[in-house]
């Protein structure tokens, strides 16, 4: 089927509708939730149009022209006892605590597709795209086009990514295709989804697409990555496939943190959130 491809929308444009309909919905309380982290630390909601799924976000850009660091959301509310939810806005904004606690002058948390936006005005968002399909390329294709939208409205020639769990996969992901990639720093990162599903003996995600295949395209992306102690989702060693993927000891390394895959985190990134990558 010919996918419809939409313009991509400017950056900072408060698309106050979409936020406001979600709001009013059954997911007020992960809403409600998320806007207050983003309004204490200075963000402002926007809204971007790409290719296949509106993403939603909240941005705080202090200097045009300067770096800009972009937080990618993990995979949500995707699963609720053992079936797939309804709607995957996360019901802890995690990950935009952690951009909350950013330091930096330029700042933006992006969210995956069919997060925080009105699903019923979204031609692609199904299920699929938070389960097996998460990691399609339409998926990335999407993200991608948003990256590069923010990277154009603050006047950036360089992007630092974070990526939390599935985020992770996604910011290797993008990375892999751009050139204005700065760094990349992943937190208990999905990184090698199919090992890790083939030893839990689980479905694979068919449609998806693998980081472990694009690894050797970030071999000179200063990268680090943190895997927490305590996390029995994600174990450090599908991290260390990962790094030995990439096939650079100078660029890239890993950090074994106090923490699980969703316990301890916003401690921890409150100390190394300034703490860049580099190559050796």
């Amino acid at each position: 089927m010919k996918m419809r491809r939409r313009r991509v929308a400017a950056l900072f444009v408060v698309i106050a509708t979409c936020l406001s309909v979600v709001a009013c919905s059954s997911l007020s309380s992960r809403v409600e939730s998320a806007q207050k982290v983003a309004t204490a630390a200075g963000f402002q909601p926007f809204v971007l149009g790409t290719s296949y799924f509106r993403l939603a976000g909240f941005s705080r850009i202090r200097q045009l022209g300067r770096p800009v660091t972009i937080y990618i959301e993990g995979d949500g509310r995707a699963w609720l006892s053992g079936r797939p939810s309804s709607n995957p806005t996360p019901a802890d904004p995690l990950v935009l605590r952690l951009a909350a606690l950013d330091r930096g002058d330029n700042v933006v948390y992006l969210s995956r597709p069919c997060q925080y936006v009105d699903l019923s005005a979204e031609l692609y968002c199904g299920i699929p795209y938070w389960t097996r399909k998460r990691f399609a390329e339409e998926v990335i294709t999407s993200v991608n086009e948003a990256v590069g939208a923010i990277a154009q409205n603050s006047k950036s020639t360089e992007i630092h990514l974070v990526g939390y769990s599935g985020g992770a996969a996604l910011a290797a992901l993008v990375a892999a295709r751009r050139q204005d990639v700065g760094s990349l720093r992943t937190l208990a990162g999905y990184l090698d989804h199919v090992s890790l599903n083939r030893v839990r003996n689980v479905d694979q995600l068919l449609g998806s697409l693998d980081p472990i295949e694009i690894a050797p395209r970030l071999k000179s992306v200063p990268q680090i990555h943190y895997s927490g102690r305590g996390d029995k989702v994600i174990p450090s060693w599908v991290i260390r496939n990962f790094i030995q993927a990439v096939g650079s000891v100078r660029c890239t390394s890993i950090r074994i943190v106090d923490a699980t895959h969703r316990e301890g985190w916003e401690g921890i990134w409150s100390k190394l959130e300034s703490v860049m990558p580099s190559c050796r």
